[in-house]
């Protein structure tokens, strides 16, 4: 095997779909499945179930190309060790970031990275912040953002940020006869959760970490949740109740205003997350993996 074909096997993997891969890899489809076709006859191993979804790796398919992964990774440390030893001449960097988080954040840091740095190549992984944490573990990421605390890591996470979160409404939904004024909130109103929770939400799913915290104020409070959707990714939810479908959660450094939602704080002093960075479990970090947590650490400051 040479590292062209690792790279065709882990892409397949991530992606769960021949033609989706195919295009990740700018190669034809027919080739594609031909090389898979091929590649198991001579290894004599079935290693992907083929539905009629796509793909998916059998038992010895997962632990196989699991090994796969490792080796790639571990080449990628070393060329990066090599590109250290070069001043950052180039090198790559895997960054690890939620959609959600990353929609308003990641364009601000990856142009800030790239004036600086312009040879180092970022491949960014979107993923929640508990599957994060597994790739991680699994060292197939070189910096993640995650929200502390976390949930499988054994390394201590470097705090970055506390974000506020915060519920998003319409102007006009009924919600705001029981909002209060306060001047350093982002849309200067608090209310009593015990008050919104007379109206709809919509949540997003109990793997996210904003879905979750959703549902746990709620079990906190013992106040009943009338919930009009649950499965609904975080960016989605604000969209529809800035229309005034529902009542929302967000997170305050991604809260966009626009000219019908606003921004509320849960009680008088608000609620908070901690955000933070996280390494792999490994000796090594690059100078780039570096440099990328020193922009990130400037951009949120100002965030």
């Amino acid at each position: 095997m040479d590292l062209k074909e690792f790279t065709y096997l882990t892409e397949l993997a991530e992606q769960g779909n021949i033609s989706k891969a195919a295009d990740r890899l700018y190669m034809a489809q027919s080739s594609l499945s031909q090389f898979l076709q091929q590649f198991e006859s001579e290894l004599g191993v079935r290693l992907f179930i083929r539905t009629p979804r796509g793909i998916r790796p059998t038992h010895n398919g997962a632990i196989f190309i699991g090994h796969l992964q490792k080796i790639m990774a571990d080449y990628q440390r070393a060329k990066n060790e090599l590109w250290d030893n070069e001043n950052m001449k180039g090198g790559k960097v895997t960054l690890g970031i939620s959609s959600f988080r990353g929609r308003r954040m990641l364009p601000r840091i990856l142009k800030k990275f790239y004036e600086k740095y312009p040879n180092v190549q970022i491949k960014v992984v979107e993923e929640n912040s508990m599957k994060l944490e597994e790739l991680l573990l699994d060292g197939q990421l070189d910096l993640a953002i995650i929200a502390m605390p976390p949930v499988k890591l054994k390394k201590e996470v470097s705090f970055l940020k506390k974000d506020e979160i915060l519920i998003v409404a319409n102007k006009n939904h009924p919600v705001m006869e029981f909002a209060r004024p306060k001047e350093d909130s982002l849309g200067s109103y608090w209310i009593d959760l015990r008050d919104a929770a007379r109206f709809p939400f919509i949540l997003s799913d109990y793997s996210t970490i904003l879905g979750t915290i959703g549902r746990n104020l709620f079990q906190k409070e013992k106040l009943r949740c009338n919930v009009l959707h649950d499965n609904i990714t975080a960016a989605m939810a604000v969209s529809m109740a800035s229309e005034g479908l529902g009542l929302a959660f967000t997170y305050h450094s991604h809260a966009e205003p626009t000219k019908d939602s606003i921004f509320l704080s849960i009680g008088e002093k608000g609620v908070f997350l901690d955000l933070g960075l996280a390494y792999p479990s490994t000796e090594y970090y690059s100078k780039a993996s570096e440099a990328l947590e020193a922009v990130i650490r400037e951009i949120y400051l100002t965030a």
